[in-house]
């Protein structure tokens, strides 16, 4: 058995183990449906819910481990039974998020600024 938060940095689903237990204390980690303390012990076979807003991923724990992993190794360690729903709202999030400018292109000119207010109509 392994403290979550140390669980939850060790398979890389958090870049910190503080950003972690911040986030067990903010509620949006449970595990079998109830919310779970940083300092809760989990054992094979949990189900962890991580709330990464818009999208709630699920895990399986399927090994425990105390020292983080490389990405590679991951996949011993949890299953991701995320719900396809869940992965269709991110799709359509990153989706929404392309509209605009072109990356790199910097801020728009006055002639760009002109174009956009006589699309808009003001």
């Amino acid at each position: 058995m392994i403290r979550l938060d140390k669980f939850l940095f060790a398979t890389r689903i958090f870049k910190t183990r503080t950003i972690a237990t911040e986030e067990c204390k903010k509620g949006r980690i449970t595990i079998d449906g109830q919310e779970a303390k940083p300092s809760r012990m989990i054992d094979i076979g949990d189900i962890i819910n991580v709330r990464k807003p818009p999208v709630t991923y699920s895990y399986r724990v399927v090994g425990l481990t105390e020292n983080r992993v490389g990405a590679k190794l991951v996949p011993q360690y949890i299953e991701d039974i995320t719900a396809p729903e869940q992965l269709e709202i991110l799709q359509l999030k990153l989706l929404a998020g392309q509209q605009g400018r072109d990356r790199g292109t910097g801020r728009p000119t006055k002639k760009d600024r002109r174009d956009i207010e006589t699309f808009l109509g003001l």
